[in-house]
């Protein structure tokens, strides 16, 4: 079974906002209390970037082209963790992911979920 389901993608308007979620699977239950959890996004032609990571004991840092616009969170009472996204621009479309950036290797990556900020 997938370790990350995404979900919560869609189109919306430049300016507009989204949030999107990432329910992780019982397996990794206690991911969100010792892993360093992130968001994603690779877009057609590019390399996968990381966008935001949230730490356990609540640390986050974001992508520069992201910040004051896009937030981490995480809910460990529903396994599930966020990326609420407002002020959207058309560089923004991708397909988003979330993962534990230092377990990549180990753990499979989900489908993802495809943002579309366009007019």
């Amino acid at each position: 079974q997938e370790q990350f389901v995404e979900s919560g993608g869609g189109l919306v308007q430049p300016g507009g906002s989204l949030t999107l979620s990432c329910v992780l699977s019982r397996d990794l239950r206690t991911a969100l209390d010792i892993y360093i959890m992130g968001w994603y996004r690779q877009a057609p032609g590019k390399e996968r970037e990381l966008v935001a990571t949230l730490a356990p004991a609540g640390d986050a840092d974001y992508l520069d082209s992201v910040k004051g616009r896009f937030t981490i969170a995480t809910d460990k009472a529903k396994d599930t963790m966020y990326l609420h996204m407002s002020s959207l621009k058309p560089e923004d479309t991708a397909v988003y992911y979330c993962h534990a950036p230092r377990h990549t290797d180990e753990i499979s990556w989900g489908q993802g979920t495809q943002v579309t900020v366009s007019s």
